[in-house]
C-alpha cells in the first residue's frame, strides 16, 4: 500500500507536522441551549515517516462498545505510533451518544447521508466535515460499529468482495469472521471507498452494551493492523489466534414462527447443523413451548437477545454460504 509521505498534513484546517500531538476540536454546531459540542479529535504523527491510519466509532450514538475500543486504543496509549501517523475520532455522532441515540437530532442515520453537504441537515454537515477536513491525507481506516438493540453480533469485519488487499486486511485483523457486504449507498464505507480509501468496518456486540470479549477483539485487531504497517510501540505484544477467519459469502435469518417469550439456547459464533434446537418461544401461561430448530446448517453470527419476540421477527442470522 502506497502511503502519505508529508511532513504536514492538515487536519480540520491545522497543519500537523511530523513528531507532533495534537488534539483538535471537531464542531459543527452548539446544543439548542447554545451549548458548544466539542468532538476530540486526537492526532499522533511520529517522526518517522508511515501510513495515516484513522480510528473511527460512534457513527451510530448507542453503539457504545465501538466507542470504548478507540477509548482503549488511547487510554493505553496505542495510538502513539513508531512511524506514521495515527488518528482517533472516538465519537463521531456525539449527539446521539449525549443521549444514547441512533440517529441525529434533525432524526437522520449519519451513515446514510455521506459524503454529505455543507449546507444539508446536520447529519449531512457532519458528514461533510468528516469527508473533507479529515479523510484526505488518511490512507487507512478502520471503523468501529455495533449489532443493533437486542441483537448481539459475532466479532466480525465487513468488507466487500473482490478486494484482494481488503482480504489481506481482514487476515491481519483476525476477527472470527469476515462478512462479505455490498457497499451501501451514502455510507461512510461507501464514500471512503470512492476516494480509494481502504476501509475495514468492525462490527460486534449490540447496542447500549459493552462486551469485553468484543472489545479485546477489537483492540487486538487494531494492534495487528498497526503491527502489519511496522506503526505499532515496541512495547506492545500481538498474539495470531490459532483458528483463521471464517469468511463468509452468504447469511439469512431464521425468523420466529410464533410471537411470545424467547429463550435462545445456542451460543453466538457456534456452528449449528441443521435441525439443531437454538431455542424456544413460550407463552406467559404455560400452555405454548415451540422449540426453534435450526432451518440450516451454519455458524451463527447473531442473537436476537429480545426476552419478547413476534411472528416474524428475526432470531439467529446463520451463515448459508461459507468462501
Amino acid at each position: 500500500m502506497t502511503y502519505n509521505q508529508k511532513k504536514s498534513i492538515t487536519i480540520l484546517g491545522k497543519d500537523i507536522n511530523v513528531g507532533e500531538s495534537r488534539e483538535l476540536s471537531f464542531g459543527v454546531a452548539n446544543l439548542h441551549t447554545s451549548s458548544s459540542v466539542d468532538v476530540p479529535v486526537i492526532v499522533e504523527r511520529s517522526k518517522k515517516p508511515g501510513p495515516v491510519v484513522l480510528f473511527t466509532a460512534g457513527i451510530h450514538g448507542d453503539e457504545v462498545n465501538g466507542v470504548e475500543i478507540v477509548r482503549q486504543i488511547i487510554a493505553k496509549g496505542i495510538n502513539k505510533p513508531k512511524r506514521g501517523t495515527i488518528i482517533c475520532m472516538p465519537v463521531i455522532n456525539v449527539f446521539g451518544f449525549v443521549n444514547l441515540e441512533r440517529q441525529f437530532p434533525d432524526g437522520r442515520d449519519l451513515n446514510r447521508v455521506f459524503p454529505g453537504s455543507s449546507k444539508g441537515s446536520l447529519a449531512s454537515r457532519v458528514a461533510h466535515k468528516l469527508m473533507k477536513e479529515i479523510i484526505p491525507d488518511v490512507d487507512f481506516i478502520l471503523d468501529f460499529h455495533t449489532g443493533g438493540s437486542g441483537r448481539f453480533n459475532a466479532p466480525q469485519i465487513r468488507l466487500i468482495k473482490d478486494k484482494p488487499d481488503l482480504d489481506d486486511f481482514a487476515h491481519v485483523f483476525n476477527a472470527p469472521f469476515v462478512l462479505y457486504s455490498k457497499n451501501i449507498k451514502k455510507t461512510f464505507r461507501n464514500a471512503c471507498t470512492k476516494l480509494g480509501k481502504p476501509i475495514l468496518l468492525y462490527e460486534g456486540g449490540k447496542s447500549f452494551h459493552i462486551d469485553a470479549q468484543v472489545t479485546n477483539t477489537g483492540v487486538n485487531g487494531a494492534k495487528r493492523i498497526l503491527k502489519h504497517f511496522d506503526m505499532l510501540s515496541s512495547k506492545f505484544k500481538t498474539t495470531t489466534p490459532k483458528i483463521s477467519p471464517v469468511f463468509i459469502n452468504n447469511s439469512r435469518w431464521q425468523r420466529a414462527n410464533f410471537s411470545g417469550m424467547f429463550k435462545p439456547s445456542a451460543k453466538i459464533s457456534s456452528k449449528v447443523n441443521k435441525g439443531d434446537v437454538l431455542g424456544n418461544i413460550t407463552d406467559p401461561y404455560g400452555k405454548l413451548n415451540h422449540f426453534v430448530k435450526a432451518s440450516h446448517s451454519g455458524y451463527i453470527i447473531n442473537v436476537n437477545e429480545s426476552p419478547i419476540v413476534y411472528q416474524g421477527d428475526a432470531l439467529f442470522h446463520i451463515t448459508t454460504k461459507l468462501k
